[in-house]
C-alpha cells in the first residue's frame, strides 16, 4: 500500500479454525530493503488485519512486493503452512 510518501504491507483475515494461527508478512523494496513483521491471530471468528510500520516510500509501487504467510501456531518446524499469498506487481506501461 502507498499514501503520502509511504509504503507498507497489510494483509487480512479472518480465524475460523477454532485455535490460534501465526503470520509473517514480508514487505520488499527496493535495493533489498525488507520488514518482517510476526503476528499472532486469536482464535475468533471476527476479520483482523496485521500491518508493517509505514516508511518513506523508496521508489515507485511497482518496486515493492508483499508476501503473507500463516501457519499453525508452536515451533515453526512442527507448524504446518496453511496459506502462502503474495502481492502482484502491477503491469508497467511499457508490458
Amino acid at each position: 500500500m502507498t499514501g503520502g510518501g509511504e509504503t507498507w504491507a497489510r494483509a487480512y483475515y479472518r480465524n475460523t479454525s477454532g485455535k490460534e494461527l501465526r503470520s509473517v508478512l514480508t514487505l520488499m523494496g527496493p535495493g533489498g530493503r525488507t520488514v518482517e513483521l510476526h503476528c499472532a491471530l486469536a482464535d475468533h471468528d471476527e476479520p483482523g488485519s496485521c500491518e508493517t510500520p509505514r516508511s518513506p516510500s523508496a521508489g515507485d509501487p511497482p518496486a515493492y512486493a508483499a508476501v503473507a504467510e500463516y501457519a499453525g501456531a508452536g515451533p515453526a518446524e512442527e507448524a504446518p503452512l496453511l496459506l502462502r499469498a503474495g502481492s502482484e506487481r502491477a503491469p508497467r506501461a511499457s508490458d
